[in-house]
């Protein structure tokens, strides 16, 4: 049998402690290169002026809210354009809503 001196390890204590040190380098080594690559990449994408999510959310919201006024107008114009041809006479409103027709089959 083997006697060792206190305070020193065998070997294979040895390696592992090495090999412990090793992973620990090889770790920091994996932070640092993961912060390098997540930093190129914001900076690419910043350069590219792309959007954030929020922005499009908020966008988006402001769209939709156009569209539903415009149907909206759409909706209340076309009851106007119903009373004044009703008050004016039947012909002087069927060539009034005709070519009010045309021009806004062509604005569409």
């Amino acid at each position: 049998m083997t006697t060792q001196k206190p305070g020193s390890g065998g070997l294979f204590d040895d390696m592992s402690r090495l090999m412990s040190n090793a992973m620990g380098v090889a770790q920091g080594a994996r932070d640092e290169a993961e912060t390098a690559m997540k930093g190129w990449v914001d900076r690419w994408l910043a350069d590219r002026n792309l959007v954030t999510r929020d922005e499009f959310e908020a966008v988006r919201e402001m769209a939709i809210k156009a569209r539903t006024e415009n149907a909206e107008l759409r909706a209340m114009i076309e009851t106007l354009r119903g009373e004044a041809a009703g008050g004016a006479g039947s012909s002087v409103a069927g060539s009034a809503g005709a070519a009010g027709g045309a021009g806004d089959a062509q604005g569409r």
